[in-house]
């Protein structure tokens, strides 16, 4: 009984909470960084994903009334506060508050142990700076051993799209996804190539549309072996198209 009375005073002191001020104070009470290009998704209750999504589009509505946009009568805004929510929600930064795709890894039953390259696949982010589209493509290549796990090809592109899926610099989101895919996977070597076409450099700033930014991540043999490193880049399909 008294239990129940204690819990019924907390529920009433935290009702008017933003559900956004909840969810960070336990991220702080477990010490959990909370950055733009983290997942934040073990941290949200059953429920509080709706919230947030009404709170952001609360917000959002905000700063259209900042930016002196007549939401009330402009037939093309009267819902973009909520549209922008779920953009950002459920779409481009699910990365943040979805959990990590499920991954079935296999045994290497046949001992492979020849390079394997995959890709291109898509890129879809955004600039953690500015929140602009940062659009290109990735090639992953994999050296495996007798105890690496393998899984299929398409896990790859879930992988890519679940860490890409949150404000990223390419610099942090290639080493993200490079160490996601050594810990699943267990390989000899990897290699992770990104190359992109960032928004914030395009679209506003100097506006310069042709530029791309191209970097790599190597791991294990890619590091020590010439050859092979030499040989993935070599191999990279669709690199200059």
């Amino acid at each position: 009984m008294f239990r129940d009375l204690v819990d019924m005073k907390q529920d009433s002191q935290t009702e008017g909470t933003p559900v956004s001020v909840k969810i960070r104070e336990r991220l702080k009470q477990a010490q959990q960084r909370f950055h733009a290009n983290d997942n934040i998704s073990g941290f949200i209750e059953p429920g509080e994903l709706e919230k947030l999504l009404d709170e952001v589009q609360e917000k959002m509505q905000g700063v259209l009334d900042s930016l002196v946009i007549d939401t009330s009568n402009d037939h093309n805004t009267q819902a973009t506060a909520r549209r922008v929510a779920k953009m950002y929600v459920n779409e481009v930064f699910k990365g943040r508050y979805a959990p990590q795709p499920a991954i079935t890894e296999f045994p290497n039953a046949e001992h492979l142990n020849e390079l394997m390259v995959v890709g291109p696949i898509t890129v879809r982010s955004a600039c953690s700076h500015h929140l602009c589209p940062v659009i290109g493509k990735i090639w992953v290549g994999v050296l495996p051993n007798k105890h690496t796990n393998v899984i299929g090809l398409s896990k790859y592109a879930r992988l890519v799209d679940w860490i890409m899926g949150r404000p990223q610099i390419q610099e942090e989101a290639i080493i993200q996804l490079a160490d996601l895919i050594m810990e699943k996977t267990r390989p000899d070597g990897l290699a992770v190539v990104m190359e992109a076409s960032h928004f914030c450099m395009s679209w506003r700033g100097v506006r310069e549309m042709d530029s791309k930014m191209l970097n790599s991540v190597m791991r294990g043999a890619f590091l020590t072996n010439t050859d092979l490193r030499r040989e993935f880049l070599a191999l990279l399909p669709g690199r200059n198209r």
